[in-house]
């Protein structure tokens, strides 16, 4: 598990496990990081990353929410399914896309099945190459009704090639949406003849593991399908949240995203044919039809879907759904109120008052222009709530992430922190690197004597105040308030967007230790070219 407060987001933990079950998580405080739970191989490599807030969970098992332990009969009410009618003369063509390792053939094998138990004629191919898990795979899947007697190629219902071609698809089933948006997908789309059911969550690509500022734009990847399609012919529903959940596991999309389709007309079989196919093939039977059925429910009734998740997820959950701060004035708020957690009102108000001359100065002097007072409130925020010992404790040992932890397991567990304290962690010979450790759940205790001694922080009586590392910190936040006088001072309409770029230069520094000293020196250097940019350009004006 990641305690995403904890996190900086730095990437250094994909780096180390190459490993496409951790997952980007937007927070108000920036991008962090998150472990899919229901694709995790256990690898553990991710712990390599030289970062405290891994902690691992040893026995016990995921909590199934509430509403996965429901039974079908809940469901009952759900009108039937309206199959659109088969046309004679032509196949039914179906192009499922996702990545591998998510159960996409298993999708095209079962729906392919399904119509053969309706008497239906099936073909069924699927296009996976080089894929493994995180690869593109396709399948396509035709289905026509049955030859008369007398058959032959020009007989009715005859399947014709066994890929669905271009503008040929009646359903594009996108299990996952870079892969329903490429051209591969988007080709065989036709805007009067296509509908489109398309799975909303934006599983990150490989790059990620490399960039984790990685920009990840729903609504670009959502672009290529919306011209493609026919606006009444597009639906889009995060469909691996709502298996997480209501199913307890994000395998449950595919299947999710079947059952919106059949009830919202896109495939030609009946629920039974599709159940009695399920229950052939064998696995993980009612789950899969727990799925089809939450997806059906979210196609006919989507204000009951989101019923369900807010009784499954309880308060807690629901609260941690707030969106995120858009104005100037909300993201102030929720940072002045962090930061009396994190030390006491008076921090928080030295943060307000820097924050505040910069949004009178941009106003006076920047007429028109925004941004600045933005960047700075969200980047002075970051020098100042540095992740030291004492908000380490505060934030392993807090109620929030103790809360979560058991929403997401449940029965005999034990907790292991894996930390590299300075003081008793040894540099590895080979890299230099401080090693980390094991600890078990006994560091809950100090974590806790570290929170309620977070007014030590920066005095003379602080026993981490000599660490390199803290001294670092300090001298950051008097950087940038440096930094940010200067920039108010030279502040003009010429010269905003390059104020804007020097205040935002924080939000690329992350991670701890080693990781944080190299990020920080290419932070740096860029910050040397923007000065040097923002004086020349002072300086011209000057002599103008």
């Amino acid at each position: 598990v990641i305690n995403d407060a904890v996190c900086e987001g730095c990437g250094d933990c994909s780096v180390q496990a190459n490993c496409v079950s951790i997952l980007p998580k937007e927070t108000e405080f920036g991008r962090k990081r998150e472990i899919d739970q229901s694709s995790c191989n256990k690898d553990y490599s991710c712990v390599k990353g030289f970062c405290p807030s891994f902690v691992t969970v040893h026995g016990g098992q995921l909590r199934r929410p509430k509403v996965a332990q429901l039974d079908l009969a809940a469901f009952a009410n759900l009108p039937p399914p309206p199959p659109p009618e088969l046309v004679p003369s032509r196949s039914w063509n179906v192009l499922v896309a996702g990545i591998g390792g998510t159960g996409v053939v298993t999708v095209g094998s079962v729906l392919a099945m399904a119509a053969h138990l309706e008497g239906k004629r099936a073909s069924v191919i699927d296009m996976t190459g080089l894929a493994q898990k995180n690869g593109a795979v396709w399948s396509h899947l035709r289905i026509s009704e049955p030859l008369p007697a007398r058959s032959g190629p020009s007989a009715a219902g005859e399947v014709i090639g066994a890929r669905v071609g271009l503008a040929e698809a009646d359903l594009l089933l996108g299990c996952d949406l870079v892969t329903a948006a490429e051209k591969d997908s988007v080709f065989t789309l036709d805007r009067e003849r296509s509908r489109a059911v398309v799975n909303a969550w934006l599983q990150p690509t490989a790059q990620f593991q490399l960039d984790p500022n990685l920009r990840l734009d729903l609504d670009a990847e959502l672009r290529p399908i919306r011209s493609a399609v026919a606006s009444q012919r597009l639906h889009s529903l995060d469909a691996t949240t709502l298996a997480l959940e209501l199913l307890g596991n994000t395998i449950g999309a595919n299947f999710l995203l079947v059952g919106y389709a059949l009830q919202a007309g896109g495939l030609p079989l009946s629920l039974a044919a599709i159940e009695r196919a399920l229950e052939l093939n064998g696995q993980a039977v009612e789950f899969n039809k727990r799925a089809l059925a939450l997806g059906r429910l979210a196609a006919h009734d989507a204000a009951a879907v989101e019923r369900l998740r807010e009784s499954a997820a309880g308060p807690a959950a629901v609260t941690a759904r707030i969106p995120l701060a858009q104005s100037f004035d909300a993201i102030t708020q929720r940072r002045v109120e962090y930061l009396t957690e994190y030390q006491d009102r008076a921090y928080a108000d030295r943060y307000a008052r820097l924050v505040h001359r910069v949004r009178d100065v941009e106003r006076d002097r920047a007429r028109g222009l925004t941004g600045l007072a933005e960047s700075v409130a969200r980047n002075y925020f970051k020098v100042l709530a540095y992740k030291d010992e004492y908000e380490v404790g505060r934030l392993q040992s807090s109620p929030a992430f103790l809360e979560r932890l058991e929403r997401t397991f449940e029965g005999d567990y034990r907790l292991r922190f894996h930390l590299a304290p300075p003081l008793v962690s040894r540099p590895d010979p080979r890299t230099g690197v401080a090693r980390k450790r094991e600890f078990g759940p006994w560091v809950l205790h100090l974590f806790r004597l570290l929170a309620r001694m977070k007014r030590l922080r920066g005095t003379a009586l602080d026993p981490f105040g000599w660490l390199p590392d803290r001294r670092l910190e300090r001298q950051l936040i008097a950087d940038y308030e440096r930094l940010v006088e200067e920039l108010i001072a030279r502040l003009d309409p010429a010269n905003h967007a390059v104020a804007v770029q020097l205040a935002s230069l924080p939000e690329q520094v992350r991670g701890f230790g080693h990781v944080k000293l190299r990020q920080l020196e290419a932070a740096n250097k860029r910050q040397g070219e923007l000065l040097a940019e923002l004086r020349s350009a002072g300086a011209s004006a000057v002599a103008a």
